[in-house]
Parts: structure tokens; sequence; C-alpha cells
């Protein structure tokens, strides 16, 4: 195994306000108190269990689009694996399955003027994480976490779109929204993990095929570079011609867990471990904003100029959960991620000072305490980068063969578009089960930086 070198660092001088949650991260009482309190505060932003109408239910409401929802309880769902607090479980079942849709693939008519691929994916997101991580299976429907998932992926590799640019998913699902002709990294990202999580999750090997084909397609697009840092997108009426170089921590992130499923998946492939490798050291572009702001991550395209979105907010969210679960599965990882998002976790909760509460939490976590801002976006940040503070104490996302309550699972054949392509399911052997799990647990931008601060040897 390669050895990971990391120059010193100092954790953030500049911050030396009192937290009105305190968090010791070597404690895990302290961390599993910290993330109660933030979870708290950004629940409050949810009302739908209590208006519970077609409207409401399962979705955060104005000014959040939908795919922030099944964002958010995507962090609920790790919540509850890292800290084992069940309170919020019956609602974030019910949220999930209110947006199942018709098909039971996440295709919401009430939201197809605010469903894209890429929003679409988010739920996709949560899903996958609750068949990974064994949480309690539907009791209504005819459907697995895992089916709810395959289904998706089933509506999106029907879209992917060889008539322009040789491939890749539109942004936008439906032509009259906004975005159409745009094919956005996030969306093809996306489907790059989710892939590759299937791939893992059932031993198909046609996800795996398309795993390989949707990220060769963003390299030959060039929304990859070949130091591994992620672009926006690409605008098909140009012929995808040009790169919109903005490039944001969720990126970076989606494709660093892909890259590591894809490593662990293949029993620990040269190229693969290259390729995350390369996306772990490309996150360097999100810490470090100042120098006395060491290890504390940041949004470099919009967070020090003050003009991040409410989308935007949210962003770090997915890099912390992300680099937290790739550590599972990537090992490797381990010791640069944990210092990195120590430190970030302890900037992020001296941030989280202001409201009436006294406990609601910021977007610029290197400023002392609260920076006047907050939303569901700011508490889901802080939040998956102080949960994942516990990740030694759980384990690596399961296989299908070793979940609770499993049905057949809706089978895929999708050809890659190839010329040898004429792929076919196929199941890896299961082998032995490693170790014992336990029942319910189971779960139990032009800023483009040049920053290297830790490399892999």
């Amino acid at each position: 195994m390669r050895s990971l070198r990391i120059l010193h660092v100092t954790l953030f001088g500049a911050v030396p306000c009192v937290s009105a949650i305190d968090l010791d991260p070597s404690k895990p009482d302290s961390i599993k108190s910290a993330a109660s309190a933030i979870a708290h505060g950004m629940m409050n932003y949810y009302h739908g269990n209590v208006t519970n109408t077609p409207e409401t239910i399962g979705v955060l409401g104005p000014p959040y689009y939908w795919w922030e929802s099944g964002a958010m309880w995507g962090a609920m769902m790790d919540y509850y694996y890292y800290t084992n607090d069940s309170s919020y479980n019956e609602v974030l079942t019910t949220a999930l399955l209110s947006q199942v849709g018709p098909e039971q693939d996440f295709m919401v008519p009430l939201h197809e003027k605010d469903e894209g691929n890429d929003d679409q994916a988010f739920w996709g997101f949560a899903a996958m994480s609750a068949a990974e991580k064994d949480f309690p299976q539907p009791t209504t429907g005819d459907y697995t976490w895992a089916e709810l998932v395959e289904r998706l992926w089933n509506t999106q590799v029907q879209r992917w779109d060889t008539d322009h640019c040789g491939g890749g998913l539109r942004w936008q699902i439906f032509s009259f929204n906004n975005g159409y002709n745009y094919k956005n990294t996030v969306s093809n990202g996306a489907f790059f993990q989710l892939s590759a999580r299937l791939a893992r999750f059932t031993g198909n090997q046609t996800y795996m095929d398309w795993a390989e084909t949707s990220y060769e397609w963003c390299v030959d697009l060039n929304l990859i570079t070949p130091d591994f840092h992620v672009y926006d997108g690409t605008d098909l009426t140009k012929n995808c011609t040009d790169q919109n170089k903005l490039i944001w921590s969720y990126n970076a992130g989606i494709f660093l867990y892909g890259s590591a499923m894809m490593y662990n998946y293949t029993n620990g492939s040269a190229i693969w471990q290259n390729r995350t490798e390369g996306f772990f050291n490309a996150t360097a572009n999100f810490f470090n904003p100042f120098k006395n702001a060491t290890d504390i991550m940041y949004e470099p395209a919009c967070e020090t100029v003050n003009t991040c979105n409410t989308d935007q907010f949210s962003f770090k969210a997915y890099l912390s959960r992300f680099m937290w679960a790739t550590t599972l599965i990537a090992p490797f990882t381990t010791e640069a991620t944990t210092q990195l998002l120590t430190a970030s976790a302890q900037a992020a909760v001296q941030s989280c000072t202001g409201g009436s509460d006294g406990e609601t939490c910021g977007v610029r976590w290197y400023v002392e305490g609260w920076d006047g801002t907050w939303g569901a976006g700011q508490q889901m940040s802080a939040l998956e980068t102080v949960q994942g503070l516990l990740i030694a104490g759980t384990v690596p996302p399961l296989h299908s063969w070793q979940v609770h309550l499993k049905t057949n699972p809706v089978t895929t054949t999708a050809p890659v578009p190839s010329e040898t392509s004429s792929v076919k399911p196929t199941k890896k052997s299961t082998g032995e089960v490693s170790r014992k799990i336990p029942s319910l647990l189971l779960w139990g931008m032009s800023l483009l930086s040049t920053q290297t601060y830790r490399v892999f040897r």
C-alpha cells in the first residue's frame, strides 16, 4: 500500500470563539451530542410531517429545490448510522417513500419543473445509503431500497444521449426546463457513482461497465482534467467543445467516492487507486481559504466573495459525506481525511452560535463565530462534517447478500454503447462474510488552485 505524506498543519487558530455547541473530537459522546444539536437545527426547517400534504410531505419547500430535500434525508440516513439515534427514522422513511413516484423510480410528476437528472440522483443517493446500511426495508410497496435505486438508474440509462457529444446525460430531463441543452458534470458524476455503488452492491457487471463508460465520457469531454479537477459542465449546442470551468466541492466528492467504490469493487485496481488518489489530492482546492485557516473547508467559487446561493450553501455537506465514506472502502485516505475533517468539524461547530437558539450554523467556518447566514444547507454541511468523526465505529457499505428482507433485484442488461457491447448481468461469488453484522445496527471557478499540501507517494 502506498504511504501518505502530509505536511505539518496547525488547527484553526483564527477562530477562538467558544461555541454554544461543545465538541471534543476524541470523545464519541461529545460528537453525538454536537451532531444531535445540529441535526435538530436542520430538521427545524422541515414541516412536511406536520402539514402532511402531497405538496409538502418529504420536501423543504421554498427557497429550497426538490433535490436538496433528498440530500437532507441522505444526511439524516448518515445521522442514524453514525449515532444510532433513531428519533427521526419514522419521519425519514415516510419522507423518502413519499417521493418514489408512480413507477417507484423517484420520478415525481408534482416536481417535474424542478427535477433534473442530478436532482433525481440525490434522492437515489439516500435510498442507496439505506440499502448499503441495511436500514429497515419499506413496509409499504413491493420494493426494497435497492430496487428503488435500480429503477431510478434504469430511467437514467435510457436518457444517455448519444445524439449529442457522443453520450452523457443532459442536466434536465424535460425539454421545457432551463438547462436542457447543458450536460452538467454533477448529473453524469452522480450516474457514475450510482453505477459504481450498484455494481458493488449487486455484483451486476453491467453497472460496472456503465460506471466505466460514464467516467471515460467525462474525461473525453475534458470535464475531468488530467490532475483530477472537475469542471461544471458543457453546452451541447456548441458540440460540448467548451467547458464551464467553475469547480464545486460536491462534484469533487461525488467523483472521489465513485472512484473509491470502483477501487474497492475491483479489489484494489491500480487504475482506480490512482484515480481515487487523484480526486483526493484535488480536494486541496476546498481547504485553507487563508493562511490562518489551516485545513478548514470552504467553497472557493462563491464563499469568500459572498455570492453562494441556497443550493451552494449545502455543497460542503456532500464533500464531507463522501470524503468520510471513502475512508471505509479506500482506507489509505483515512489519515489525511481525518486530519482535514477534524479541523473542519471544529471550525464548523464554532460557527454554530447564531439564531434565537444560539446554535444556528453559518457558512464561513473560518470567521470568528456565526457569520449571520442560516439555512438547511448550512446545518447540513456542519452535520455531515461533524458526524463523520464517528466513522471508526462503523463498517463498510454492505453487499446485497448481507442485508435483510431481500427480494429479487431488478435486473438490467442496458448495453454500453460500443461495438462490443453485449453484456449480460453476472453475479460475483459472495464468499464468506468477514464479520458478524448486528441485526439492527447495520446499517449497525476559475479559482482552480495549484495547492498540493498533501500527496500520495
